[in-house]
């Protein structure tokens, strides 16, 4: 089976997405990064997936060569970028410009890898996202692990690991999995069709859930570590295992994903989608009494909203997939993951401004503001009856 090989590489190529954010104490301590740092790192990692998103679209760079090699040729770049980080960062510029590089290279990585699954997956192509989508949130979580694991290594060798690593994958999906018999050639990008596709009211209903998905979703990552260093009271990271609970809670979307793609097949996506963005918007209202909570509690309560933040990512995915207008399909997708992953940016920025003014009990609330118009946008889905019981490819 080559499911169980894509997802590994796809785990592989993410691990480069928060390499930064793990070591973001020993950057700071080396490099005298100022506070606020990691929210403007993580916004040029959003940025450069964006600009890489709307370069290969443009061009079909994916129609061109094989998906497989650019998934090589992307996941070796991004590993030299990340690597950089560590050989010749020498202020907030460089870190910024090298970290806008990796974001860049992952455009080649996490769409590219979806389209190399749609190649070998076409009835059971929902299940296959959810696993594929679940390895990703686990590649973005690793080097959170790693930081855990080697609390007693320099940052520096973190750094080293993901970048290995992500070679590592692009290899295993250049040498192991051949272009498949589905695999299709894109329309090309069409930068006119955004008042086409928004014309259509089923996508558009289904892009501005994704987008109250993707104004929580990046923000909630970036600021776990943060949280938990309020709640427990220190600023070393590692000594106090918040570099393994970071791994765990953002990790913890996979269960998800890959739980929340079983279940479409049997229920739709829109469903799916819908519960999980609601209980993940509630999560956002009740996160101030955190602070309250005895430590388990607080925990446990961090680990489901891992689970069901990340969990409704492959069913809007899929859903934007599905009502796109069919001759628009790749530039509709395009188009919503770049605006998605813009307003993460905005999201981004706002808690890092907000860290500095507000006590962090109060920080995440903000995030509910997603949630709530994403489910304001996806509860006219039951206007709808043939979405509402449409069922995944």
């Amino acid at each position: 089976m080559l499911l169980p090989v894509i997802v590994a590489a796809g785990f592989a190529g993410t691990s480069l997405w928060f390499a930064g954010n793990a070591v973001m104490d020993g950057l700071q301590a080396s490099l005298g990064l100022p506070a606020g740092t990691l929210g403007y790192m993580t916004s040029a990692v959003q940025l450069g997936f964006i600009v890489g998103t709307l370069v290969f679209s443009f061009f079909a760079i994916s129609d061109r060569i094989s998906p497989r090699l650019l998934f090589l040729i992307c996941s070796v770049c991004g590993a030299c970028a990340n690597l950089s980080l560590a050989l010749f960062a020498e202020g907030p510029s460089s870190v910024l410009l090298l970290r806008f590089a990796t974001g860049l290279f992952l455009a080649g990585i996490y769409p590219v890898g979806m389209k190399i699954a749609s190649g070998w997956y076409r009835r059971d192509l929902g299940k296959a996202i959810g696993f594929l989508v679940g390895s990703l949130v686990l590649g973005t979580a690793f080097p959170h692990l790693l930081r855990g694991i080697g609390q007693e290594l320099p940052w520096e060798a973190v750094i080293i690991a993901v970048s290995v690593t992500a070679m590592l994958g692009g290899l295993l999906m250049y040498l192991a999995v051949p272009d498949g018999p589905f695999l299709s050639r894109g329309s090309g990008f069409n930068p006119r069709a955004l008042a086409l596709i928004f014309s259509s009211r089923r996508f558009r209903v289904s892009a501005f859930g994704y987008f109250g998905h993707m104004w929580e979703l990046y923000a909630f990552w970036a600021f776990v570590p943060v949280i938990l260093a309020a709640y427990f009271g220190t600023t070393s990271y590692a000594s106090a295992g918040i570099p393994i609970w970071s791994f765990l809670i953002i990790g913890a979307g996979a269960l998800g994903c890959i739980g929340g793609g079983l279940i479409s097949l049997h229920t739709g996506s829109a469903p799916v989608a819908f519960w999980q963005l609601l209980a993940s918007g509630i999560c956002c209202l009740l996160s101030p009494l955190l602070f309250l909570a005895p430590w388990p509690v607080f925990l446990a309560f961090l680990l489901f909203w891992g689970i069901v933040v990340a969990g409704d990512s492959p069913q809007f995915s899929t859903l934007n997939a599905q009502n796109a207008p069919p001759e628009l399909v790749g530039s509709a997708l395009t188009i919503a993951n770049c605006i998605g992953f813009a307003i993460s940016i905005v999201s981004i920025q706002l808690v890092n401004t907000l860290a500095g003014n507000l006590e962090p009990r109060y920080l995440f609330l903000v995030l509910s503001v997603g949630p709530a118009v994403g489910l304001l946008a996806m509860s006219s889905l039951e206007r709808f009856p043939r979405m509402r019981s449409r069922r995944d490819p």
